[in-house]
């Protein structure tokens, strides 16, 4: 990758392995624009959902309509279907469906990628912008204890929350990722360099990435 040109940096990462703190020490060492969570409030805005609500539908091989329209619209399905000045019915896009949803992230991504260097965290990146003429892939993994234990601390669960948590990330995000990427995430292919955290901190991560950088 050169750095005296514009590139994008993709970083995907497991919950709980510290990869968005990593993307975004990255993107301050490079002094270039880092994205995250912002996408993820122009796909609120658009859509007029909350995060958990697109990531749900997102991670949802089949049968996505019964669940998400609890998750945004919590009360009785019959009064859902009768009261139309509901906010709940008007919060709800009865036409969204989850390739509206990657069709804006591919559009935001490309559009942020357009714009200059950049560091991307997570929303398949290394997928939707395979094409990228400068472009370095990297997987950010940690054991499941270290992810525990760090989910733990950073969110304030109990252990048995903090489990419950990450297998249900891991199944949405493989989900989306091979529904729209043809791959599983993690198949190490897709990425130029794997990073193990159990043994480093965010900060050891990140000069591994610029070392490796410097030489790739």
């Amino acid at each position: 990758m050169n750095t005296k040109e514009p590139f994008v940096i993709t970083i995907s990462r497991e919950l709980g392995s510290g990869g968005r703190t990593v993307g975004r020490k990255l993107a301050s060492e490079l002094n270039v624009r880092y994205s995250d969570k912002n996408l993820i409030n122009q796909l609120e805005d658009q859509f007029k959902l909350t995060a958990s609500g697109i990531e749900q539908l997102k991670g949802k091989k089949k049968n996505w309509m019964a669940d998400f329209i609890q998750l945004v619209a919590p009360v009785p399905k019959v009064k859902m279907l009768v009261d139309t000045d509901s906010k709940y019915i008007q919060e709800f896009r009865a036409d969204l469906t989850p390739d509206d949803l990657f069709r804006a992230e591919s559009e935001i991504l490309q559009g942020i990628a357009a714009e200059g260097s950049c560091v991307i965290a997570g929303r398949s990146g290394f997928f939707v912008l395979k094409d990228h003429p400068n472009k370095l892939d990297i997987f950010i993994t940690a054991s499941m204890e270290h992810r525990i234990e760090r989910v733990m601390r950073k969110q304030q669960l109990s252990r048995e929350e903090a489990v419950a948590a990450i297998k249900r990330v891991d199944e949405m995000r493989d989900n989306y990722v091979k529904r729209y990427a043809g791959t599983s995430r993690y198949d190490l292919r897709n990425y130029h360099l794997v990073l193990n955290m159990d043994n480093l901190t965010e900060d050891d991560a990140v000069k591994l990435i610029l070392k490796f950088i410097k030489y790739s």
